[in-house]
């Protein structure tokens, strides 16, 4: 079993920027990925960001330039630092931890753009 911690969030005005963190604890495989997703209200919740253990990427294209993703693996934390928010932005941001085949969710964190 693998457990997240999440911090961060919150809420800001447009165009403001904020930091969510993400530690990871328990059966943690060397080779894994990490990252963001998130879910509005009455959709699906879709990938924001992730990264291998590796240092690969992927992300949405609607955060692109915006958002970075970054991680200390000696520490098993991710971190997604996003800039220039909008209000489409808003939305519950889960981080995810996924090896072998598995995924796992972290709770959840509330971020709310104004406009």
């Amino acid at each position: 079993q693998v457990q997240l911690v999440e911090s961060g969030g919150g809420l800001v005005q447009a165009g403001g920027s904020l930091r969510l963190s993400c530690a990871a604890s328990g059966s943690i495989f060397s080779i894994n990925t990490m990252g963001w997703y998130r879910q509005a209200p009455g959709k699906q919740r879709e990938l924001v960001k992730t990264m291998t253990s590796r240092g690969s990427t992927n992300s949405a294209d609607s955060v692109k330039g915006r958002f970075t993703i970054s991680r200390v693996n000696a520490k098993n934390t991710v971190y997604l630092q996003m800039n220039s928010l909008k209000p489409e932005d808003t939305a519950v941001y889960y981080c995810a931890y996924e090896d072998r085949g598995t995924r796992y969710w972290g709770q959840g964190t509330q971020v709310t753009v104004s406009s």
